[in-house]
């Protein structure tokens, strides 16, 4: 399978360093028009500039491809509606968003103030929704989309220093399965990477940083595959027209790319009568964590129906025996 962007046109946030740039890079090198969206702030989100966006248009366009910088933020409304406009008005379509801006505040708990709170939600979760919100209008006319959330590991399995940005990464993995099940009727795909690897919020050297130091250490990261090229061929695909899933989180981690997904377990029945307390659910404890029997439901309505079919047959044969 040849992957193609000939014609569309990709907005990828967060371009102008780390993973952002290199997604933006390959998708201009398979024919895709790319807005390069990066406001150049800070890894903390202050400060901020055009050097960046500029940087990663003017090597997508010396190597033959099409870019057009933005350097709008995706934490608040107004910008959001500003990249969509601008994608709009230059090329008059939007096929697939990458959402992958980030910054980070790390703290303990203990020290997790509203400043280092509130900026990572905005940027993060509120980003994804004013984003999605200001594209998909144009996606549902022209009935095909394809949406990449950026989640992460912090946000499905947690990490110390990071409620906030795990917060954060976990809202939007509710938020992508909630679109990609909207966007399904109107041919909008939506899915989440969780990537871990080597880029500016970890330390790694700024694109533009052409110093032997910060060769090497891109050199290293590729070699040992912490680099940013690792992630892009499983968001290359879930931006592209030959992707036909949805409503998926996907891990990419060295080199190995896996599905990461919420499973319920089948549990414990309560019998017939009043509630159990809460000393019998202990006592079951064992049955009711038992991960042998498990299901990945749907949406909520398959799990509530799971568990009434439960319920019943548990129900029925204790009735009938």
């Amino acid at each position: 399978m040849d992957i193609r962007f000939d014609g569309q046109v990709v907005v990828v946030t967060g371009a102008g360093n780390g993973m952002g740039r290199a997604y933006a890079l390959e998708l201009a090198r398979r024919g895709a028009t790319v807005v390069v969206d990066d406001p150049g702030v800070a890894t903390d989100g202050t400060g901020g500039g055009r050097r960046a966006a500029d940087h990663v248009v003017d090597e997508i366009t010396r190597a033959g491809g099409a870019a057009i910088a933005s350097y709008a933020s995706v934490a608040d409304d107004d910008g959001c509606r500003e990249l969509a406009a601008t994608a709009l008005a230059l090329t008059g379509r939007i096929d697939a968003v990458i959402h992958n801006a980030g910054i980070l505040r790390n703290a303990p708990f203990l020290e997790m103030t509203d400043e280092r709170w509130f900026p990572v939600q905005a940027t993060h979760l509120l980003g994804a929704f004013f984003l999605s919100r200001a594209v998909w209008p144009s996606m549902v006319a022209a009935g095909y989309g394809r949406m990449v959330f950026t989640s992460s590991a912090s946000g499905a399995w947690g990490r110390v220093q990071g409620a906030n940005y795990g917060a954060a990464k976990a809202g939007i993995l509710g938020l992508c399965n909630v679109l990609a099940l909207e966007g399904e009727e109107h041919g909008i795909l939506c899915n989440a990477i969780l990537p871990i690897g080597s880029t500016r919020l970890g330390g790694a050297p700024d694109a533009s940083d052409t110093s032997a130091e910060a060769e090497a250490a891109r050199a290293a990261a590729l070699e040992n595959r912490s680099s940013p090229e690792w992630v892009v061929p499983m968001v290359t695909y879930l931006a592209s027209s030959a992707c036909d899933r949805t409503h998926r989180s996907y891990s990419a981690v060295r080199g190995r790319y896996a599905e990461v997904f919420t499973s319920v377990a089948d549990g414990w029945v309560a019998p017939a009568g009043p509630p159990p307390p809460a000393e019998e659910l202990v006592a079951r404890l064992d049955v009711i964590e038992d991960r042998s029997w498990a299901t990945v439901p749907r949406d909520t309505f398959a799990e509530a129906a799971l568990a009434s079919r439960l319920v019943d047959e548990h129900l029925g044969t204790s009735a009938g025996g």
